[in-house]
């Protein structure tokens, strides 16, 4: 089996701007993306997956994780959604190296 370097950029932020975050992953080029509801604690406080999150499904957290084997392009889509989105809303963008089985499905 052989691995393969990638970038994984994760970005967590407000449910609220997941379209306008996934337009600005896609203008980049990348094939995909992977979005999963996301709860915990920052400087904005308690963020927590509860019922009244899953009923008010506009104010719930979400991870959205792309994998991309260009970092400028990864770096990019991170500089791009804070610029956007950051100032007025939640959210935290980083990225880590990963290793893929299948490079070109990235």
């Amino acid at each position: 089996m052989t691995l393969h370097p990638a970038i994984k950029v994760v970005i967590i932020t407000e449910k609220m701007i997941v379209k306008g975050v996934c337009q600005i992953i896609e203008a980049a080029g990348a094939s995909g993306y992977t979005i999963m509801a996301a709860g915990g604690k920052g400087s904005h406080g308690i963020r927590n997956i509860s019922d009244t999150a899953a009923v008010i499904d506009s104010f719930s957290d979400v991870r959205i994780e792309v994998i991309i084997q260009d970092r400028n392009k990864a770096e990019e889509i991170m500089k791009k959604v804070h610029t956007t989105y950051f100032e007025d809303y939640a959210g935290i963008a980083y990225l880590d190296i990963v290793e893929v089985l299948r490079p070109q499905k990235f």
